[in-house]
């Protein structure tokens, strides 16, 4: 099981939106955004869906849920 996400995409979209100006329109460290980013960390729902509103799309245009192995 993985989280895939679009957030480079979309920050790119977002008039190249910075990890920064991401990080505190969702109240976190830009550090936890690079981490999102990167794949290396799953944010929580509250997380994802606050991520999501500072792009203004739905959480699914940001966030894909992928099993993995063929289940």
């Amino acid at each position: 099981m993985e989280v895939k996400n679009n957030i480079r995409r979309l920050r790119f979209e977002k008039n190249q939106m910075t990890q920064q100006q991401l990080a505190d329109a969702a109240g976190v460290t830009r550090q936890t955004i690079i981490a999102i980013e990167a794949g290396k960390y799953s944010p929580s729902l509250t997380l994802a869906f606050k991520v999501a509103e500072a792009f203004g799309v739905p959480i699914e245009n940001v966030f894909q849920y992928e099993q993995q192995g063929g289940e």
